[in-house]
């Protein structure tokens, strides 16, 4: 019997590639998946930045994983406390290429690039 796993997958974007820095993009690429598949996509402009405000409105949104190049220590702490894995480190890649290389284990994940 297969487990049904759906996931909800949030990655920092501009013109829909990856953009670097997770807290200072205006935009992130959505993307629904379910039993490894992808089921949806979308965009969403991001709200004004402020600390502390990403990871509890993106996890209001159901997201369940954030894909990104870097991300401070704060947003890291404050996705945990809500239940959202995160993985810092991706490569330069369309968010639909990111999410299918980390459902099919093909992408690696580096050190995290953002320092403060």
């Amino acid at each position: 019997m297969q487990l049904n796993i759906n996931r909800k997958f949030a990655i920092p974007v501009k013109d829909g590639i990856l953009d670097s820095h997770f807290g200072h993009c205006k935009q992130y690429a959505i993307i629904e998946t379910d039993n490894q598949n992808i089921v949806s996509e979308s965009i969403i402009d991001a709200p004004p930045h402020e600390p502390g405000l990403l990871p509890v409105w993106l996890s209001e949104k159901g997201i369940t994983d954030v894909l990104a190049g870097g991300m401070g220590a704060k947003a890291s702490e404050i996705f945990k406390k809500h239940n959202v894995a995160v993985f810092v480190g991706a490569p330069i890649l369309s968010a639909k290429d990111l999410v299918t290389g980390y459902l099919n284990n093909t992408i690696s994940f580096t050190e995290n690039h953002c320092d403060h």
